[in-house]
């Protein structure tokens, strides 16, 4: 649903980095890979957690 605020691995704070990595890899069109370097996620648990993550808060939240 909501992107979670730790990696379930780590446990580093992944949260923060959500909003930019969506603005600037749907907007901005730019490489997943390189965004996720600029932003400082390095290993690839926490890199999971963005790329995979699917945001379903604006579907599901009318029927709450």
């Amino acid at each position: 649903m909501m992107i979670p605020v730790r990696c379930f691995t780590c446990g580093k704070v992944v949260g923060e980095h959500w909003e930019e990595f969506k603005r600037r890899t749907q907007e901005d069109d730019e490489n997943p890979a390189a965004v996720l370097d600029d932003l400082g996620i390095e290993r690839a648990c926490c890199r999971r957690m963005l790329v995979s993550h699917k945001d379903l808060v604006d579907i599901v939240s009318p029927y709450q």
